[in-house]
């Protein structure tokens, strides 16, 4: 494997130091990687306090990792036991063991139905707040229970009957979905002309907030069909190159299955 060219630089951005380490690792014959222990939403940021004003592309890997999903002591996964965690920077305040026992039925309802579409959201925010009235809930096994138990047998043959709401609590303590338009925007912006944003998702949300982000980049005249020139003053940031999504191959999906859900949007700066 040849290494980077000297003229380019590739700038990896992770809130998880443990990742960071990890492509050190994997990446310690190249000589031209800089490492930025942070959050790709201050992209705008991080590029100024490295004095780049414009970069050539850049790829968003959004969502938790298999690295954080296997790690049990995470407490990313409802398939281990482990103290509930589920924070992607281990310095942040906000864990998903004061999400379960601080927040109120209407906030545990209202995000599990929100950032899980979690059709029970009601029903498991009640069984929740019934539970830690007795004793906090301290681990992932001990909410998967609970879980299992709010929701009716004939639900449970879609999925593990956990999956929608850890992904909820997940997407609540990292906030990974409220600031995601902007962080395209902005992205968008950074690029160079002819530059492109290559964004991959792992669930619908997501997506959902990428390919908005994409189509107000792109912009549309809004002006009457019959006037000689456009005056409504629409501008546009470049044009969305992947009208659909691109989905993994057979051949990935067989060597990683976690890959089935993936998507890739591409944005190209004008």
């Amino acid at each position: 494997m040849e290494k980077l060219s000297s003229k380019g630089m590739l700038i990896g951005i992770d809130r998880d130091t443990q990742a960071i380490e990890n492509a050190k690792l994997r990446l310690k014959q190249y000589n031209n990687v800089t490492y930025i222990y942070g959050n790709h939403d201050d992209i705008k940021s991080i590029l100024e306090n490295l004095n780049i004003e414009k970069v050539d592309g850049i790829l968003l890997d959004l969502g938790v990792s298999s690295y954080q999903l296997d790690e049990a002591s995470r407490g990313f996964s409802y398939m281990k036991d482990a103290p509930l965690d589920m924070r992607m920077d281990e310095a942040s305040s906000l864990t998903a063991k004061y999400v379960v026992n601080n927040y109120s039925e209407e906030k545990l309802d209202q995000i599990l139905l929100e950032f899980g579409e979690e059709k029970f959201s009601k029903k498991i925010a009640q069984k929740i707040c019934e539970a830690r009235k007795n004793k906090e809930i301290e681990t992932t096994k001990e909410l998967t229970k609970i879980i299992e138990d709010a929701i009716p047998g004939f639900a449970k043959k879609d999925g593990h009957p956990a999956k929608r709401t850890f992904q909820a609590i997940r997407i609540e303590v990292n906030n990974e979905i409220k600031p995601l338009y902007n962080t395209i925007k902005n992205s968008i912006e950074v690029l160079k002309p002819g530059g492109r944003l290559c964004v991959i998702t792992f669930h619908s949300l997501e997506d959902r907030a990428v390919k908005d982000a994409f189509t107000d980049a792109q912009g549309k005249c809004i002006c009457p069909p019959d006037l000689p020139y456009c005056v409504c003053g629409y501008q546009s940031l470049g044009k969305i190159i992947t009208k659909k999504p691109i989905l993994p191959t057979k051949e990935e999906t067989d060597e990683n299955s976690r890959a089935k859900s993936a998507k890739l949007r591409i944005f190209e700066k004008s």
